[in-house]
Formats: structure tokens, C-alpha cells, sequence
């Protein structure tokens, strides 16, 4: 149900999206470090919406559906933001474009593999890419005004939040290939017909299961 705590949790990372915009558009040091307080919460929920749909048992199709869309509305808006507010530098956009088609690609490929009842299960290696992201793009929202508002001006908190991002755009490309070999391994792989039920000439397929 959509009132699940796990369903809750993801939803709020979408319903975090509008405030982090805000905050990153007023351009002020307290609130890049409120919007970097605010996505670290958002993308915690991320890790734990799933371990308590597992714990609970509530696992479900409406979750599975909306958790990939809340973290790519979440990443797509926040690196929109820092792009648009001339927050990256130059090079820095270069691994931003990377996970954005990643995400483009890999979200196509879901819905191409769900209409077959397919899977597309997440990689160690991908968890992986997405704690550098998530920390990237926190990292990127502190921005050094957070740094000289906390007096730790000396730490180069944009640099370190490029070279997080630069790390995240290869394990992107990594995992993204991962992704699209077995998508084109369940395209191309040869289709077994239906069978057909009695009375109604259609089969059924079974439902999957949460």
C-alpha cells in the first residue's frame, strides 16, 4: 500500500526534490548546507525503504515501481541545479552527462524487460556507483560557502565532490554496460510462445511475487 513505511520513505525523496531546489536557487552558505543536510536524509532513505520492505515483508510492485523513479528524479534534479546555477565546472559536466544517459538507458531497458516479466537485478558494483554518486552530488550541494561557513575553508569540498562524481561516471559506464549486454541478451534470445488455456485460448502468466 502506498501508506507502507517503505513506500513513505521513497516518496519523501521525491517530495524532497521542490526544497532542494529552493535552496539550491537562493544561493546563500545556510542554505547549501541545509540542501546538503536535506539530500544526505533523502538519499538514506534509499537504503533503508528497501530493508524495511524486506523486514516487513511489504514488499510490493507499486514499491519496486516507484523507488528507481524517486532516485532518478532525485539525481536528475539536484545535478540540473548544480549545472544551471554554474556549480560544476567546465569538466565536471562531462560526468554529469554520463549519468544522466546511464539513467536514461537503464530506465529504458526496465520497462522493456518488465513488459517480458524480466528482471533487472542491482549489481554490487552498482550499489557501489551509487554511494559515490549520493556522495558527489551532497558533497557538490555543501560547495565550498558551506566550507567557509563551518570555518574548514582550507578543505577543497568542490574538488572533492568532482573527483566523487568523476569515480561515479566510470562506475556508471561499468555497470551501464553490465545493464545493457543482458538487456540485449533477453532481446535477443529466442521466444517461447504462450501456451494456451482451455475455454479462454489464452495462458496465464503467473504473478510475481511482494
Amino acid at each position: 500500500m502506498l501508506t507502507d513505511l517503505p513506500n513513505l520513505l521513497t516518496l519523501s525523496r521525491i517530495a524532497a526534490i521542490p526544497l532542494l531546489v529552493g535552496l539550491v536557487a537562493a544561493r546563500y552558505p545556510v542554505a547549501d548546507l541545509v540542501a546538503c543536510v536535506v539530500f544526505s536524509a533523502a538519499a538514506i532513505t534509499d537504503y533503508f525503504d528497501g530493508k524495511l520492505a524486506r523486514a516487513r515483508r511489504q514488499q510490493s510492485d507499486l514499491g519496486r515501481m516507484l523507488d528507481p523513479i524517486a532516485d532518478k528524479l532525485l539525481v536528475g534534479a539536484v545535478l540540473m541545479m548544480l549545472v544551471g546555477m554554474g556549480r560544476l565546472s567546465g569538466l565536471a559536466l562531462y560526468p554529469a552527462i554520463v549519468i544522466m544517459l546511464r539513467e536514461i538507458l537503464v530506465s529504458g531497458l526496465r520497462e522493456y524487460l518488465a513488459g517480458i516479466r524480466v528482471g533487472l537485478p542491482v549489481t554490487n558494483l552498482a550499489k557501489w556507483k551509487t554511494g559515490f554518486q549520493m556522495g558527489a552530488l551532497g558533497t557538490l550541494l555543501a560547495g565550498a560557502s558551506s566550507a567557509r561557513l563551518l570555518h574548514l575553508a582550507f578543505l577543497p569540498v568542490s574538488g572533492i565532490g568532482e573527483a566523487m562524481l568523476w569515480v561515479a561516471a566510470v562506475l556508471t559506464l561499468v555497470t551501464g554496460w553490465d545493464y545493457l549486454m543482458a538487456g540485449l541478451r533477453h532481446a535477443s534470445a529466442p521466444k517461447v510462445p504462450e501456451p494456451q488455456g482451455r475455454g479462454t485460448g489464452h495462458g496465464t502468466l503467473p504473478r510475481p511475487p511482494g
